[in-house]
């Protein structure tokens, strides 16, 4: 199974890195970040297979790719938002880590209004 791999990987990361940690910290960020690297990289090819998925069940509804891509584009803010937040942690940079994240949820905020108008657009001429 490929999760345990990835398990593998992270839990052998974080074992690194916590050793790492009380002698050279700067290392153990350095593990921490090239480890997430990795497990991003290694997890690109179910993503594809996800994609792929999404944008034939998008076309055979018959809808707007622009709402796929929208809802796409959220979903990569908040993770990239993610895992820079806990990069930020790792290093101790907890002020900055919630301040990225606030200014993830703003961007995603951003991003969604044009759902959230076609939304309450579709309503409205529902509505007598």
């Amino acid at each position: 199974m490929e999760i345990v791999r990835l398990a593998g990987i992270g839990l052998i990361a974080a074992v690194l890195a916590l050793l790492l940690r009380a002698e050279r910290p700067e290392l153990a960020i350095q593990v921490s970040i090239a480890a997430g690297a990795l497990l991003l990289l290694l997890t690109v090819g179910r993503l594809v297979e996800v994609l792929e998925l999404l944008l034939s069940l998008v076309r055979r509804a018959g809808l707007d790719l622009f709402y796929l891509n929208t809802v796409l584009k959220i979903i990569g803010v908040g993770y990239l938002v993610g895992f820079a937040a806990q990069i930020c942690r790792d290093a101790g940079e907890r002020a900055v880590a919630e301040k990225l994240e606030l200014a993830g949820k703003v961007a995603i905020m951003a991003l969604a209004l044009p759902i959230l108008l076609a939304v309450v657009d579709a309503v409205t001429r529902i509505l007598p």
